[in-house]
């Protein structure tokens, strides 16, 4: 179980969407202090923020980072981007920079993140993965998720006897800028963070915040044909 109370936590990509609803979400519950990061971070009226400009792809940027936040008791991996498309058709290039973001970012934070969290005790990553994770047909996007979901893994084995608890965080389209062309039902950014942190609270490994992931991952241990989207 991780107390959320008085607790500081740095939040990658909290401009907007799942990110800004974290920022808020742990303020709400008492956080300490919150680390919002991004290319040009926001300002905030609240003085427990504490704006930090983090490009997740930049070695520097992520060393800089911590640096500056040696206090750190929890780390959430949300920056991403949608994907350049299909593996087939998609330049190599392009795949490439989806998964610097959405696979490497995140493992940059926690190679520089894990030493911080050690000292100050243990603490938590929350990695934000997707039902995605589960599904294919999504192309590099799709790929960078189901990648995540395994880094989140292995990272819960290479750090339990640090103490520190990763939570793989899953959910279906949610209503975001990233998903303003997806006229599919959509779910509250906010509903997500609130399942995330009741599950950090109770030392969950894995959050399934809506019924959409709970689905996809029902789905594995059958037929793969069945694994994609409709």
């Amino acid at each position: 179980m991780v107390s959320i109370t008085g607790s500081v936590v740095l939040v990658t990509g909290s401009n907007r969407g799942i990110g800004k609803a974290f920022v808020q979400g742990f303020l709400d519950r008492g956080a300490a202090k919150v680390y919002a990061t991004a290319r040009t971070p926001l300002a905030y009226a609240d003085p427990r923020v504490v704006p930090l400009a983090l490009d997740v792809t930049d070695a520097a940027s992520v060393a800089a980072v911590a640096e500056a936040a040696p206090d750190v008791t929890i780390l959430v991996n949300n920056a991403g981007v949608t994907g350049a498309g299909s593996l087939v058709e998609s330049r190599i290039e392009d795949i490439n920079a989806v998964l610097d973001t959405n696979l490497l970012g995140p493992i940059r934070l926690v190679q520089a993140f894990a030493p911080i969290l050690s000292k100050n005790g243990g603490g938590a990553i929350v990695n934000v993965a997707s039902a995605l994770s589960w599904l294919a047909g999504a192309g590099d996007y799709g790929v960078s998720k189901a990648a995540l979901w395994q880094v989140s893994n292995t990272l819960r084995v290479e750090l339990r006897d640090q103490g520190t608890l990763v939570q793989g965080l899953h959910l279906g389209y949610t209503d975001t800028d990233m998903t303003a062309d997806v006229t599919a039902p959509k779910g509250d950014p906010r509903d997500v963070v609130a399942a995330s942190l009741d599950g950090l609270e109770a030392g969950a490994a894995e959050v399934l915040a809506d019924q959409t992931s709970v689905y996809a991952k029902s789905l594995l241990g059958g037929d793969p044909a069945g694994l994609a989207l409709r």
